[in-house]
């Protein structure tokens, strides 16, 4: 996804003289293209993240469309307040972009690890909340994330995720895309769990929904899955607090009335004291297409 991230960022910092990319002391050979396609807007600023965040609101208050890039625990929990108060307060177009998230930095144990952002960001009031499946998500998010006139978080992996759409789908924040039609269960991904998703969804008619967007919600979607559909599981990379299964959960409770069989899968809520590949820390806690589709298919 960086790659397709730094492709995507070029051409629209070649079209548009606002774009400006801050990076936090990643990416410099990475973003040789943009550096020469949109000379002088490239500024490494170091590992000073808060320091990052409160030039990139600062830019965007006089017009310019700052997106600040680095590794995700680095952009988002190291600089929550500047987040808060410079960007959100302030309601100022600043797109912040956190790569290698979840446990893509498995390896790097858990200093590396973001699996708190979305619930850490979602809550802050003006944010927009983005967690792209695959290049092709992120690149229309990305685009679609420049409309916008407040902040905008954009969740990013690493490298080597597979691709969950053929072709371009019709692409709005807010709003879930069908991956795959079925009528048995409903299994809703965000991130790079759609893929497992499609996985845990074979040989059963189950849909597949990918949720690239955590706020806002697709309530109208919600409406749709949860009078069609007796059992229903979202799966995330990120704690099974305060992300995607949250904020579905918290819809439900306002709703009220009668519910399918809700199944959250996500990260536990503990620091693994074990080291591994993304793969391996994945199936120790449960976030597998086997796993889940023995807990919601039974097979």
């Amino acid at each position: 996804m960086r790659n397709a991230f730094a492709s995507e960022i070029t051409a629209l910092g070649e079209a548009d003289p606002r774009v400006v990319l801050l990076s936090g002391d990643i990416g410099n050979r990475l973003f040789d293209n943009f550096k020469a396609r949109a000379v002088g807007r490239f500024l490494n600023c170091g590992i000073a993240e808060a320091n990052m965040m409160g030039m990139a609101a600062g830019m965007a208050l006089n017009g310019l469309r700052p997106v600040v890039y680095t590794i995700t625990p680095f952009t988002t929990t190291r600089c929550l307040e500047q987040i808060r108060v410079d960007a959100c307060y302030h309601k100022v177009p600043v797109i912040i972009v956190g790569t290698g998230s979840g446990l893509s930095y498995a390896e790097l144990g858990p200093t590396h690890h973001s699996c708190e952002d979305l619930a850490i960001l979602r809550v802050l009031p003006e944010m927009v909340v983005m967690c792209p499946a695959d290049v092709t998500e992120l690149r229309l998010g990305l685009r679609a994330a420049l409309q916008q006139d407040r902040p905008v978080y954009m969740r990013i992996g690493k490298k080597g995720e597979p691709q969950v759409h053929a072709a371009d789908p019709d692409f709005a924040i807010g709003k879930a895309i069908t991956v795959r039609k079925g009528c048995e269960v409903c299994l809703i991904g965000t991130g790079n769990t759609v893929w497992t998703m499609i996985l845990a969804a074979q040989g059963v008619q189950a849909r597949v929904e990918s949720f690239h967007t955590v706020k806002p919600l697709d309530e109208q979607r919600l409406v749709e899955l949860f009078n069609g559909y007796a059992i229903i599981a979202v799966a995330e990379e990120h704690s099974r607090i305060g992300g995607l299964g949250s904020a579905i959960a918290e819809w439900m409770a306002r709703r009220g009335g009668p519910m399918p069989r809700f199944l959250p899968f996500g990260v536990a809520d503990e620091f693994p004291h074990y080291i591994g590949s993304q793969a391996y820390m994945r199936e120790r806690m449960g976030i597998t297409p086997e796993v889940i589709a023995a807990s919601v298919i039974g097979r």
